[in-house]
């Protein structure tokens, strides 16, 4: 009888083993899905205060979502035409200048130019690899790596478009979610478990909108003395839009965003421009990160979440690692919810005790 109970509790032990590892591989392969949703959720709680605001003004709640849809996906079709042309003109130069050199190779130019720099070099031998090597290349790879970086794109692209109609649907029903989760809670405790829920809705919402509006800030004095004021010097960035893109976008991401967004619009002018004017927009961006993380962070965000300094770095390292940049946005405001459900429930039946 021992030996019967014995195997079958190996039985269900090893059913369980193997259910598990089934859940963990069916929810490994849904991770893009999951991405997409928990990023649409994300945007609908940190659209919805907008359209709240709109609805108690007097408009209609859909035509609030639909007024807050329209405006957030033109600033993004704005964004995407003030980077277009640039990537086009920096591609077609790339052609030209590609098409040069592959001329100069083929008429054999180059190697002239080479053997009469660099007398002591071998150049037939280096010719005779370079022949060898472009002769060796694989037109099927370099078709599909093509194709492969187009799929990525398409990806991308499917993606956003995704995510966009998610938020339409999250935003339209956020309201009937709410109240569907709060059945199930019991009855008993739904009035505290409603309460929670509200404050970290909140809480998620004004984290958004604040992110959101850190990243007007940069964005829009990025392009004010990249476009504005410092040509009044005789400082002229190129492609001053583009750079003022980058910066907006940076900052959307907590931590690390502004002072990496710095860093590569500071390389980038360095490559365009050279000095001086690199270490005039290096300066800018400097005087910039210490007011943003002294004075305007501190005004935007007193308000969104409450959330010690260390607390913050941690949990945008933990959200960057497990997910990405996705992880590290909704990283701050769960760590945020974490807190306020310790504050308001486990330490409250802890003093109970």
């Amino acid at each position: 009888m021992k030996i019967h109970n014995s195997f079958r509790l190996g039985l269900f032990g090893g059913l369980g083993v193997i259910v598990a590892i089934a859940i963990g591989a069916a929810i490994g392969s849904l991770a893009t899905v999951l991405t997409y949703v928990g990023a649409s959720l994300f945007l609908a709680l940190g659209i919805d205060p907008l359209v709240s605001f709109l609805a108690k003004h007097g408009w209609p709640r859909w035509l609030a979502i639909v007024t807050v849809l329209v405006a957030l996906l033109g600033a993004l079709v704005g964004l995407v035409f003030a980077i277009i042309p640039i990537v086009i003109a920096q591609v077609s130069t790339g052609i030209k200048s590609m098409q040069g050199v592959i001329n100069s190779i083929t008429k054999g130019q180059f190697w002239s130019d080479v053997q009469h720099n660099y007398p002591w070099l071998n150049v037939p031998a280096v010719e005779k690899q370079f022949n060898d090597f472009v002769n060796s290349l694989n037109v099927g790879s370099i078709g599909g790596g093509i194709v492969s970086t187009g799929l990525g794109i398409a990806s991308a692209v499917g993606g956003v478009v995704i995510v966009f109609i998610l938020t339409l649907y999250f935003v339209a029903s956020l309201g009937s979610i709410k109240r569907g989760l709060y059945q199930l809670v019991p009855a008993s405790r739904r009035p505290g478990f409603i309460d929670i829920a509200e404050q970290i809705s909140e809480s998620v919402g004004k984290y958004v909108m604040g992110q959101g509006a850190l990243g007007l800030v940069n964005g829009i004095l990025s392009f004010i003395f990249l476009q504005l004021v410092f040509p009044i010097f005789g400082i002229k960035p190129e492609y001053a839009v583009l750079l003022a893109v980058i910066a907006l976008i940076g900052s959307l991401i907590p931590l690390v965003g502004t002072i990496s967004a710095s860093t590569v619009i500071v390389l980038l002018v360095w490559a365009f421009n050279g000095t001086p004017d690199v270490f005039w927009v290096a300066g800018y961006y400097l005087v910039y990160m210490g007011v943003e993380a002294y004075i305007i962070s501190p005004r935007i965000m007193k308000q969104a979440v409450q959330v010690p300094g260390v607390v913050v770095v941690i949990a945008a390292l933990a959200g960057g690692t497990l997910l990405g940049v996705l992880g590290a946005l909704v990283a701050i405001p769960v760590a945020a919810a974490i807190l306020l459900i310790i504050k308001q429930v486990v330490i409250p039946r802890q003093n109970a005790l």
